[in-house]
């Protein structure tokens, strides 16, 4: 059996980390995570990381489970092919379940997935990845003067004005200074806390499913924040946001290179993460990241469960 490569790695990761929040329900070639409390939905999409026999897989069909090398992994059962039906499916558990008819997959792995998916009438949205190389050395970055990073542990004050950050930094895309700032993210914090968001995160910082850090002020307010999800040596850093009055500092990339460096010192091998815009690109390759596949999604989806 050979080593896996960085896509077997990625689509291990996939397959991993919701089931720390979800359970994992079958249709066929595809599988539906479903979270088992309260949170964001997890979406759907091929089955992940099955072992595949070596040699050659005779494929028969429109559509199937591509295999990659022998003693890697696969998305699915081998030659197992996805129809219009399953896709149905997944969807109709979906509704069932009151969430949004959410899929993702990567593109490299399951590529004639998306004519399927948008022949259902559901609009995909490319998000491409890049992964750091683990050689590349990762120091601290710049910031401003008195601002400091540290990761927030359960009962961290700062906790609910850090997960609001994201809610303001993504309601106002891209890199430019916007309006929003320290009285309107006191307010979204004030609701997270009312309407038990704070507390249920709580538990997965306690137990490490999920590791947060945000860049803070002097005075004590959250200027830019970020998450990650280890599982298996592996993890996505994603929630990458800037609080819009504090932008184009250099604080999202400051945030980014210390949770990369948390998770490297706390064992994870591969560090990855998607973006959706070429300038946010251009500075993760700074840091040292490097272009590693592309991940499809249905287009304005919620954020995946968190």
């Amino acid at each position: 059996m050979g080593e896996p490569t960085l896509r077997d790695r990625i689509e291990l990761y996939y397959a991993s980390v919701p089931l720390g929040f979800a359970d994992a329900e079958e249709f066929g070639p595809l599988r539906l995570f479903v979270r088992k409390g309260e949170g964001a939905p997890y979406y759907g999409g091929p089955n992940h990381a099955y072992p595949v026999p070596a040699g050659p897989v005779p494929v028969s069909g429109p559509v199937f489970v591509d295999p990659v090398a022998a003693g890697s992994a696969s998305s699915g059962p081998v030659g197992m092919e996805i129809t219009a039906a399953d896709i149905a499916r997944v969807r109709a558990r979906q509704r069932e379940l009151g969430v949004a008819e959410s899929f993702e997959w990567l593109a490299e792995v399951t590529p004639s997935l998306r004519a399927l998916v948008e022949a259902a009438g559901l609009p995909v949205a490319e998000r491409p990845l890049m992964v750091l190389d683990p050689h590349h050395p990762l120091p601290p970055q710049p910031l401003p003067e008195g601002v400091t990073i540290r990761v927030l542990d359960a009962d961290d004050p700062g906790l609910p004005a850090v997960l609001a950050l994201p809610r303001l930094a993504f309601a106002d895309v891209g890199t430019a200074v916007g309006p929003a700032g320290r009285a309107e993210l006191a307010m979204v914090a004030e609701k997270l806390v009312a309407d038990g968001t704070v507390e249920t995160i709580r538990p997965t910082l306690l137990t490490g499913h999920k590791v947060l850090a945000a860049a803070f002020a002097p005075d004590g307010t959250p200027l830019a924040a970020g998450h990650y999800h280890p599982a298996r040596g592996i993890t996505e850093i994603g929630g990458i946001g800037t609080l819009p009055t504090a932008r184009r500092q250099g604080l999202g990339a400051a945030v980014m290179a210390a949770l990369a460096t948390h998770a490297r010192e706390h064992g994870v091998h591969t560090v990855f993460l998607a973006y959706a815009e070429a300038a946010v690109a251009r500075i993760y390759a700074r840091l040292g990241f490097r272009p590693a596949g592309t991940t499809l999604l249905i287009a304005d989806q919620p954020a995946r469960g968190q």
